[in-house]
């Protein structure tokens, strides 16, 4: 086994502490099928920032969740942001500029997890829906922390 697939391991395992507070016993079935995911990462990341701002929209406003959703959608949408930026780097200090880009987007990434757990915390009624997106969190962070270890 190489080191990468060592940490590869060690991560998965440290996810699973995220996974519990989703874990409701409900099985989780996708709505797309698997022929319709997006691959393309520059789509996948502008969908997931439109599906955050349609999220942010139904909730709630009040002293507790304003917070919140700002940051969520601060987070939620530099996702796509960054990839773009570091995508249409045409220099090679633009180029070298990209790989923290990668950092960034895996930041950005972990911390729409963390609103939109917070988010459920204050409106547990959303967690369904919150659900859904933490998941495509979940999933872009991998992404991008494979990127960034094979960088």
């Amino acid at each position: 086994m190489t080191n990468d697939e060592k940490m590869t391991k060690s991560k998965v395992e440290d996810a699973g502490a995220d996974d519990s507070f989703w874990d409701d016993r409900a099985g989780f079935v996708r709505e797309e099928e698997e022929t319709k995911r997006v691959y393309d990462l520059e789509e996948r990341t502008a969908r997931f920032g439109e599906a955050i701002i349609d999220f942010a929209k139904r909730i709630p406003l009040n002293p507790v969740t304003n917070r919140l959703i700002t940051q969520l959608i601060g987070a939620g949408t530099s996702v796509g942001a960054n990839y773009v930026e570091a995508d249409d780097a045409v220099s090679k200090p633009r180029k070298l500029s990209g790989l923290k880009n990668i950092g960034t987007r895996r930041k950005e990434a972990r911390e729409t997890k963390h609103f939109l757990r917070m988010i459920v915390r204050a409106v547990p009624e959303l967690k369904p829906q919150a659900r859904m997106l933490w998941i495509e969190a979940k999933e872009l962070h991998l992404i991008f922390s494979k990127i960034w270890r094979n960088k």
